[in-house]
C-alpha cells in the first residue's frame, strides 16, 4: 500500500499529526501489518494537502510527551475529497505479501553464524514474535469494528504460528555447523 493510501486511512479514524501517524504503525493498529516511517509519511501529507484531500487543523493541541519542543505541530484532518479518495484506493486487488526479515536472512545462512550468535538471533526473533502476540491480545476489543478485530486475529494467529514453529524446529536450526572458512580472494599481483 502507497504513503498516501496509509496517510488517508490512518486519518479516517480521526485527526492527527504525523508523530501519531508513525506511532499508529509503530504501536498502533497497523503495527503488525503496515510500515511507513516519516520520510515517507510527511511527503505524502505534503502532496495530499496540495490535492486538497487532506487539511491542516489549527490552533494544534498542545504536543504531546514524544513531541516537545515542536510548536510548529501540525494537526491533519481528511477532507471529503479524501474520503472519496480513499475509498477509491481501497478498491485495488492488493498485491500479494511479503515477509522482509533480517532475521530469517541470517538464520537462512546460518552455517555461517557463529552458533551464540545464532542462538541470539533465534531467541530475540521468537521473543518478538511473542511480545507482538501478547500486546495485540491484551487490546481491548470493545466497541471495535468487525473488521478491526478480524485483523487483530489474523495478527495474533500469524504471530503464535511462527512462534510455534520456531519452537517445535529450534533443534533443527540449531544443529547446523559452520561452514568451511572460505579464503579471500587474492589480487593478482602485479610483479609477475
Amino acid at each position: 500500500m502507497d504513503s498516501r493510501t496509509l496517510c488517508l486511512g490512518t486519518l479516517i479514524l480521526g485527526d492527527a499529526s504525523g508523530y501519531e501517524i508513525r506511532k499508529m504503525f509503530e504501536e498502533g493498529p497497523f503495527a503488525h501489518f503496515q510500515d511507513a516511517g516519516y520520510g515517507s509519511i510527511y511527503p505524502a501529507l505534503r502532496k495530499l494537502l496540495d490535492e486538497g484531500l487532506v487539511a491542516i487543523i489549527a490552533p494544534a493541541p498542545e504536543a504531546t510527551e514524544g513531541e516537545r519542543g515542536h510548536p510548529d505541530k501540525k494537526i491533519y484532518a481528511i477532507t471529503d475529497a479524501g474520503r472519496a479518495a480513499f475509498r477509491e484506493a481501497l478498491a485495488i486487488t492488493p498485491g500479494r505479501d511479503k515477509i522482509r526479515s533480517d532475521a530469517c536472512f541470517l538464520m537462512f545462512f546460518a552455517d555461517w553464524l557463529e552458533p551464540a550468535h545464532l542462538a541470539r538471533v533465534f531467541d530475540d526473533y521468537l521473543a518478538h514474535f511473542k511480545d507482538r502476540a501478547a500486546f495485540v491480545k491484551s487490546l481491548d476489543p470493545e466497541g471495535v469494528p468487525p473488521g478491526r478485530l478480524f485483523t487483530r486475529g489474523l495478527g495474533v494467529a500469524f504471530y503464535e504460528a511462527i512462534a510455534a514453529y520456531m519452537e517445535a524446529n529450534r533443534d533443527m536450526l540449531m544443529q547446523t555447523r559452520p561452514a568451511a572458512p572460505v579464503e579471500p580472494a587474492r589480487p593478482a599481483d602485479a610483479a609477475e
